[in-house]
């Protein structure tokens, strides 16, 4: 294993996702990429999904224009280098994507040549997922890369 592509959304529970997805990488000698893609607008600019991504107190959003795809681009750009950041390693890589979530994790996946791919999963049951669907149970169907999922709840 020699890369391991990390997808981060824009739920406070990413920090845990980075840290074990980041750990297990290590513990490899990996290569680590942390990949934000940028599927709903609507979604940032509501109040619930502030800060963009995880790890409050990292990034002061009052002054991002969440209504243009420029701005969300920077903004997720600068969230994925606190992680960076907050990780302590300077030899991630970055990348912000646009698309289906599912599908632009799969696609980068692919395009960087990664032999896993961390994601979180906020689902409290297999069943859950089935019925419900989910990004993590959309990129387990059409993956053939080995993933990590990582349990998480959203902090309520």
């Amino acid at each position: 294993m020699k890369k391991v592509l990390i997808a981060l959304d824009y739920n406070p529970t990413s920090q845990k996702v980075a840290e074990i997805g980041y750990a297990t990488a290590k513990d490899m000698n990996a290569e680590v990429i942390l990949l934000h893609v940028i599927t709903n607008p609507e979604h940032y600019s509501s109040p619930e999904y502030s800060p963009i991504v995880g790890m409050q107190g990292y990034m002061d959003t009052s002054q991002i224009q969440f209504d243009s795809e420029e701005g969300l681009s920077k903004a997720s750009r600068h969230f994925l280098n606190q992680i960076k950041h907050h990780l302590n390693d300077e030899t991630i890589h970055t990348m912000v994507k646009e698309g289906d979530v599912a599908e632009t994790i799969l696609e980068a996946a692919k395009n960087k040549s990664a032999d896993i791919i961390a994601i979180g999963s906020r689902s409290q049951n297999w069943l859950e997922n089935v019925l419900l669907g989910s990004i993590t149970e959309k990129v387990i169907k059409h993956t053939h890369i080995p993933l990590l999922i990582i349990p998480i709840k959203s902090e309520e």
